[in-house]
């Protein structure tokens, strides 16, 4: 299938019109029209080859939002005209103790990512949504709610999901006190997910410039990190702390925050981490956790969910030749809070190297 996006070629080079040819759709397959797609901080460290493995050329985007224009012989949930989503995973083995029970992003055997991943059946690199079309196995197309606006659901996919899943196994609730570290595109998800249901919500951060804006979002209360009798005085008072940010730091002035029983899980930061002190988690019981993403069931949980409270994410629009300008200032966090790529403005290339 015959189709074109914009792609990076190099880590030093600015993302450029790409034609290339989607897989041909299987039997259980779900042919989808890209309308919008979210860009989401893993889309630059990919483009950027940050972290290492990216090979090239490569199609970032995995908070894609469409509409279906055919569907494989095999195809039950989804028809064509549906507008449907689909996130960060395309495949996975379907077998597995994890699969089973709906955690495809914990399968046994790896998850197919939807972009820089394998296809589990030619081996062939996945692509993308910063491009027309996408073939995706119908079990990893989610449906989009009526009510819930198409142009801005796309971030839920990705910040919506990896901070929803979190709240959702630790049972949040009316009550709950959850804290969050960091307000960027997944930070400010947290506060809007947590405080609709009912929890207690205090945002955590070194300055106080966005308190404004956290308390816009929903935040009961601004917890000033870089204010010592601040944080004395907020000692074992959360249930569960959403870490959002996405750099190497020390986690030893939040674990104390943490009440009996308590968990800090960090969903923001891939890799290294500061240096810990146990002492705080062997005398509270405390715990300090990893969560990435959720499996399909509760992404669509969650989708139904921001519907029926009208929760959508801060967006700012773009067109697909803004996405360069947009990948700097998303390095300089000047985004409030996340870039959301109308796809209508992405046109057929001229001549472009073929994938």
């Amino acid at each position: 299938m015959k189709t074109y996006a914009f792609a990076a070629t190099s880590a030093d080079e600015p993302l450029a019109p790409f034609s290339f040819d989607r897989r041909d759709p299987r039997a259980n397959d779900v042919v989808i029209e890209i309308l919008y797609c979210g860009v989401c901080h893993s889309d630059l460290h990919t483009a950027r080859n940050d972290w290492g493995w990216t090979n090239y050329p490569i199609i970032v985007g995995h908070e894609i939002v469409g509409r279906v224009i055919n569907v494989g012989s095999d195809v039950t949930r989804h028809a064509i005209g549906d507008h449907v989503a689909v996130g960060t995973m395309v495949d996975s083995c379907q077998r597995c103790d994890q699969c089973r029970k709906g955690e495809e992003q914990l399968c046994r055997e790896g998850n197919t990512q939807t972009f820089a991943g394998a296809d589990r059946i030619t081996g062939a690199p996945t692509w993308g949504g910063y491009a027309k079309n996408i073939v995706v196995r119908e079990e990893f197309v989610l449906r989009v709610p009526t009510g819930l606006d198409l142009a801005k659901a796309g971030p839920l996919l990705c910040a919506g999901a990896t901070t929803y899943s979190p709240l959702r196994t630790w049972n949040i609730g009316p009550g709950s006190r959850v804290g969050v570290i960091g307000m960027g595109g997944l930070g400010h998800m947290a506060i809007k997910l947590a405080s609709a249901m009912g929890a207690v919500v205090t945002v955590m951060s070194r300055t106080s410039e966005k308190e404004a804006d956290a308390t816009e979002l929903g935040a009961d209360a601004f917890l000033l990190s870089s204010d010592p009798e601040a944080m004395k005085a907020a000692a074992s008072s959360f249930d569960l702390i959403i870490d959002t940010v996405p750099a190497k730091h020390d986690l030893d002035p939040y674990t104390t925050l943490l009440d009996v029983d308590g968990t800090l899980c960090i969903v923001g930061q891939i890799g290294p981490l500061g240096d810990m002190n146990s002492i705080p988690l062997l005398l509270g019981r405390r715990r300090v956790a990893g969560s990435a993403i959720a499996g399909i069931t509760q992404t669509q949980e969650m989708l139904d969910f921001c519907a029926r409270k009208n929760i959508l994410p801060e967006v700012e629009m773009i067109r697909m030749d803004q996405i360069n300008e947009a990948f700097e200032r998303l390095e300089k966090s000047d985004v409030r809070y996340r870039f959301v790529i109308d796809m209508a403005s992405l046109n057929q290339p001229e001549q472009t190297p073929a994938g």
